[in-house]
């Protein structure tokens, strides 16, 4: 008996992205889901590319090699990224995941490059049938982590590979598809917010448009600090008769209209774009959150550095450390630089991009800290967000006090007998004499016969309770110059 395909999308920006980065496409027969990364437009863009260069494996058409096939498309894909970067070269150093499932008989092929996740749920159980290409994965692979320790892990969203233009190999498999089987592709929006218990859980929900809503508010409640898209999809034995070619849902960034002007979106894209769209009540939700990323997740590709300096040279870890911005400390300066902020050794994934003339010292120490240790941005324009931030974080300027007026020599005293005034008569006009000091002086003048010198009008003046700053010394030494 034949089989289909029964489908649900939902893509959300999350609680902390301005943008969607994410693109997804769901036919009768492909499955597909990108997660773009390298900045404010690049991301989206290398999404879009990447889904536009798979659509065109929905059609109706025999495929005889379906690995081959599968591995072609995503070739080409990155062949337009590549061609997308040597065009405009702002959208140097951009990048996407892929994971995508191709269905012909009761054979399902996978493709994957990255960390967008596929699973399937048969009888009642729920299986990952990829494997994340992230440095956490790496060490849990190695024994070094745990699963439950790379929960937590502050790099679990460092990635080793990626679709970025340059060469790479995906990963493709074939696996036998059954009825009753239910495919989740998702992104790492998702499953790094979701527990897999959960997931499961909710994978249960019969109503697919249903339970992809149920998995995006789940990852909402979680925090939502990434672009989080889902495709619930069911494998059914059709009906005698059943038409299968139902309409593509397309979402998330690959539903702009500007995917048209992007190079790789050709007619297959420009016709996907153009399909009229599914009933209310199937269509992808797209709601725009209000203060939405970065998605912190794509600070740091260290792994991929090392790795490719021990296999093929720093080539493509240059490459991918292109797409990161982070603030720091260049000298005695604050610096935006390009790259993540990682050294091993003499070894540096990092290069000044652009001085800013703001001294460190200038800064308020809790911010100089945080500077000196660098501050990772979304992308450049968060950097020059950043170093505005900074401008209004100075210290104060320094008060300087300004040079006393030079005091009037001491006259000499005449009179043999001690008088109060002849004391105050010979101090400098800007001194005052202490408490301590005043009494002793009248004592002394009581005490002394009228033909013995004043021994106050000539004692040097005791130092003030309050001494004055000198000429040119700073009142507060938490400031900087003016």
């Amino acid at each position: 008996m034949a089989l289909i395909l029964r489908y649900a999308v939902r893509s959300d920006l999350g609680l902390v992205r301005s943008n969607n980065e994410d693109s997804v496409y769901a036919g009768p027969r492909l499955l597909a889901i990108a997660d773009g990364m390298g900045g404010h437009a690049a991301g989206e863009v290398a999404s879009k590319i990447v889904i536009g260069a798979l659509e065109g494996l929905d059609e109706d058409r025999h495929v005889g090699d379906l690995m081959s096939a599968l591995r072609e498309a995503v070739l080409e894909a990155n062949r337009r990224i590549a061609e997308a970067v040597q065009k405009s070269k702002e959208l140097e150093g951009m990048g996407t995941t892929l994971t995508a499932l191709r269905f012909s008989g009761t054979q399902v092929g996978l493709v994957h490059v990255g960390d967008s996740r596929g699973y399937v749920m048969r009888g009642g159980q729920l299986s990952q049938i990829t494997h994340d290409d992230t440095y956490v994965q790496h060490l849990v692979d190695s024994g070094k982590l745990t699963p439950d320790e790379a929960k937590d892990h502050p790099r679990k969203s460092v990635i080793l590979r990626a679709l970025l233009g340059s060469e790479v190999e995906p990963d493709v498999s074939i696996r036998e598809a059954r009825a009753g089987d239910r495919y989740l592709l998702c992104t790492d929006g998702l499953s790094d917010v979701v527990t897999a218990e959960t997931i499961l859980e909710t994978l249960r929900i019969s109503d697919l448009q249903e339970s992809a809503d149920r998995l995006v508010e789940l990852a909402l409640r979680g925090g939502g600090p990434d672009n989080v898209t889902v495709i619930v999809a069911d494998v059914l034995n059709a009906r005698v008769g059943e038409h299968t070619d139902d309409l593509p849902v397309i979402a998330g960034a690959f539903v702009d209209p500007a995917a048209a002007d992007i190079p790789g979106a050709d007619s297959a894209a420009e016709r996907a774009a153009r399909l009229a769209r599914p009933p209310a009540s199937s269509e992808p939700s797209t709601p725009d959150k209000p203060g939405r990323r970065r998605r912190p997740w794509r600070t740091l590709l260290i792994v991929l550095s090392i790795l490719v300096v021990l296999m093929a040279g720093l080539g493509i870890g240059y490459k991918v450390t292109r797409a990161y911005y982070f603030v720091g400390r260049d000298g005695t300066e604050v610096a935006i630089f390009r790259g993540v902020n990682t050294q091993f050794g003499p070894l540096k994934f990092f290069t000044v991009y652009q001085n800013t003339n703001l001294a460190v010292a200038d800064l308020q120490p809790a911010v100089r800290s945080q500077v000196q240790a660098g501050i990772n941005a979304d992308n450049k324009a968060d950097a020059e967000r950043i170093v505005a931030r900074l401008h209004d974080q100075l210290l104060p300027i320094c008060s300087v006090v300004p040079p006393a007026p030079t005091a009037t020599p001491t006259p000499t005293v005449t009179h043999t007998t001690p008088r109060t005034s002849a004391v105050h008569a010979s101090l400098p006009t800007r001194r005052r004499i202490s408490t301590t000091a005043k009494s002793t002086a009248k004592t002394t003048a009581r005490t002394t016969p009228k033909t013995a010198p004043k021994t106050a009008a000539t004692t040097s003046p005791p130092t003030s309770a309050s001494p004055t700053p000198s000429p040119g010394q700073q009142v507060d030494v938490n400031c900087r110059q003016g």
